[in-house]
């Protein structure tokens, strides 16, 4: 768990960087910000309440890890933190270079030092790089006279970063451990701030096996299964709640353990293991058959594995329990399928 209660932004520098395709340019800052308390604490509060999942990474390259030049640049800092505007200067250069999707916008790049970052009870030092990109417009109202007049201007809401990350000096053998958000894009051109501007990989932790192994479960009972056997969707479902209740039992994961006593069948077991292996394959990691379940990651893996059946358009069934209470049919007659529920009483 990240705590930013006691962080002190010891450097904070601020340079313009448009879009490369557009040849937008770079305006660097001359130095660095001088900042009255009052602002530091506004830009801590743009700056770090975004981050609240437990969800991290590690700086990546394929062949030699100085060659990521983020992991380059930052490294200098965390030696040497007078060097910081140097660095940014840069950094800035550097996502420049990557900022050349069509979509991605001209915005403020801020490079700041932070001081005691308590990251899992351990204080820290960090390098934040965020950028902004968005802008909003806020009335002005001031008193004229007897009367008050509205203006208008352009601005950055400090409770919508639009990119950033934490890079805190630890593991700095592994490529550091990052944590990074990006809150404005959701298609292609978001990924130039994570996958070529930072280029991350996820770290593998208990987070990291907990999300991919309930992922990995979701998609081989509604996908492989199906493709395997005749698996209708309430036993689908009825896997599925099968996989969470387990998961929500157990403090540690045991592979053994789940094959036997969620999976159960010999030839299911046998086809969950070879789809584990392919799931492997295709993703290039590796889940551990025994790890502790990080709860976030259960929390929020849980929601994306509802037990819902859906109907056509037309209705939803939820089911929390007893799959026994619901039975499948075939109307002839009006040459519908339908499903009859039983309950005790109405709520």
């Amino acid at each position: 768990m990240l705590i930013t209660s006691e962080v002190k932004l010891e450097h904070l520098i601020l340079h313009k960087v448009g879009n490369k395709s557009r040849e937008e340019g770079i305006r660097f800052s001359k130095d660095e910000l001088k900042l009255d308390g009052f602002v530091k604490d506004l830009l801590l509060k743009y700056f770090l309440s975004p981050f609240k999942s437990d969800e991290y990474f590690n700086l990546h390259h394929e062949s030699d890890i100085n060659l990521n030049e983020v992991f380059s640049f930052v490294s200098r800092i965390f030696d040497n933190p007078e060097d910081i505007y140097e660095q940014s200067v840069n950094l800035a250069r550097h996502l420049y270079e990557q900022s050349s999707h069509p979509k991605v916008k001209e915005g403020e790049f801020y490079i700041t030092y932070l001081k005691d970052c308590v990251l899992d009870g351990e204080a820290m030092d960090a390098i934040g790089l965020f950028k902004s990109e968005s802008r909003e417009t806020y009335l002005k109202v001031y008193p004229n006279g007897d009367t008050f007049d509205i203006d208008s201007e352009d601005g950055v809401n400090i409770n919508k970063l639009d990119k950033g990350c934490l890079i805190f000096n630890t593991d700095r053998d592994q490529g550091y451990l990052v944590a990074t958000i990006d809150n404005l894009n959701k298609g292609n051109e978001a990924q130039y701030w994570k996958d070529e501007f930072l280029r991350v990989k996820s770290r593998q932790d208990n987070y990291f096996h907990t999300q991919h192994l309930m992922s990995m479960c979701k998609s081989f009972v509604e996908e492989r299964l199906p493709e395997e056997y005749e698996m209708n969707r309430m036993d689908q479902v009825d896997l599925l709640k099968k996989s969470v209740d387990f998961m929500k039992e157990k403090e540690v994961f045991d592979l053994h353990q789940f094959q036997n006593e969620v999976i159960a069948q010999p030839e299911l077991i046998e086809s969950f293991q070879n789809y584990k292996s392919h799931y492997e394959n295709e993703n290039n990691i590796e889940i551990l058959p025994e790890f502790d379940i990080h709860d976030s990651a259960f929390k929020k893996q849980s929601r994306i594995m509802k037990s819902i059946i859906k109907l056509d358009k037309n209705f939803h069934i939820y089911v929390h329990g007893r799959s026994d209470q619901i039975v499948k049919g075939y109307d002839e007659e009006r040459n519908l399928h339908y499903y009859q529920l039983f309950f005790r009483e109405e709520e």
